[in-house]
């Protein structure tokens, strides 16, 4: 794991690096090399966390957490990552604006599929009021 940590982060700093030179350049050139190179440490990354992700499942469903529960939570960890790549790379490129409305974006996006958990979360509480 190490050795795989220390490769993407000289990956990542070679990349970087040339984005800065290129830049001088061509921007539009730097953000493809940008978008490249995030681009190909995500796909690193979820096949990395793919073994994770079946074990994670395995203990949810072995405490009796709905399916449906922990696929939301994969979802929102999904729009958060992409946010963030999203919004650093329009940074990067001087597109604060644009940057904003894409946090504002995946935020919404969180907000709107984490809706059936909250109602679930509500429904038990109001369940054990009542009990009460």
């Amino acid at each position: 794991m190490v050795d795989r940590t220390f490769a993407t982060a000289v990956f990542c700093v070679c990349a970087a690096i040339l984005a800065v030179l290129l830049r001088q350049y061509s921007r539009e050139q730097s953000l493809l090399l940008s978008i490249a190179a995030c681009t190909i440490v995500a796909g690193g990354t979820f096949s990395l966390l793919s073994p994770v992700l079946s074990d994670v499942r395995d203990i949810f469903t072995q405490a009796g957490v709905s399916e449906s529960y922990l696929s939301l939570i994969f979802k929102a960890a999904a729009i958060c990552f992409i946010t963030q790549i999203t919004c650093e790379l329009c940074r990067d490129s001087g597109e604060n604006a644009i940057a904003s409305a894409a946090e504002m974006w995946g935020r919404g996006a969180v907000a709107f599929i984490s809706l059936p958990l909250v109602k679930a979360l509500i429904s038990q509480i109001s369940e054990l009021l009542q009990r009460n």
